[in-house]
């Protein structure tokens, strides 16, 4: 029985998912979460090393590019909720969840809601994020928005260059304390652990999630697990993004091939 709650019409739903490069023949789809701060445009340019037989599916939360209109959520569970209605709704056949940073606390949340049911999730890879089991509430609060602004540079990448421009950092803030508003809160609830396989990925100059973090995610399967490291920081995925699809797809085996 369906666990979350029905916030929005199936025609609705519509509006979490972006397909830069549809492709209705593919095996499997790869549903891409974003990081704090992040929109689904962070992953258009994967579809250019993905197989024909892997369509690329990118979240789009509220708040950010074509749903700016729309407040962010800073509620765990209410996002959780709707992104699951939206995915039973919305996607089909067998699909792979790809979250990084807090995407990864959310690909996590969903992929448990979806348990049992549609679309089945054949595996879920969890980046640059501390496991669910790991109670990190207290851990990223900041006093005022300098300290926001002082954390975000520091982890890099390109998101952190719009902190430059004034006029882009005042429309950025209000998204970017809604999403760190959602870790600050979250606590996973107990229950049973997925049965699809995970694979934690870590880049090998971040300090804020390492290959020792990484393991903390193996108990959260029931399945196989996992590890994998590539190189740069926290935002890894910017400096490597095709050696990091070739990783999704080798790990993903014969369900990514023709």
């Amino acid at each position: 029985m369906s666990t979350y709650r029905t916030y929005e019409t199936s025609s609705a739903s519509s509006a979490w998912f972006r397909v830069f490069r549809p492709r209705p023949e593919a095996r499997v789809r790869l549903v891409c979460f974003p990081h704090a701060g992040g929109a689904a445009s962070a992953f258009r340019t994967w579809t250019e090393f993905l197989p024909p037989s892997v369509e690329l599916v990118a979240v789009q939360y509220p708040g950010r590019q074509d749903r700016f209109h729309e407040p962010a959520l800073e509620d765990m569970d209410v996002l959780v909720d709707r992104l699951s209605f939206a995915a039973a709704h919305r996607l089909r056949g067998p699909v792979a969840f790809f979250g990084h940073s807090l995407g990864a606390t959310v690909a996590y949340e969903v992929a448990r809601r979806l348990a049992g049911q549609r679309p089945e999730v054949v595996r879920l890879f969890a980046s640059a994020r501390s496991a669910p089991s790991v109670d990190r509430r207290h851990a990223i609060t900041f006093p005022d928005d300098d300290a926001l602004m002082d954390y975000i540079r520091a982890l890099g990448g390109t998101g952190a260059g719009v902190l430059d421009d004034h006029e882009l950092r005042e429309l950025a803030l209000p998204t970017l304390r809604s999403d760190f508003r959602l870790v600050a809160d979250y606590r996973s609830a107990a229950g049973e652990p997925l049965t699809c396989p995970i694979t934690a990925i870590a880049g090998d100059t971040d300090a804020s999630f390492t290959l020792a973090d990484a393991e903390q995610w193996r108990r959260h399967t029931s399945g196989t697990f996992n590890s994998v490291e590539l190189p740069g920081g926290h935002f890894y995925t910017e400096d490597v993004p095709e050696d990091l699809v070739r990783v999704l797809v080798g790990e993903l085996g014969a369900a990514a091939t023709v």
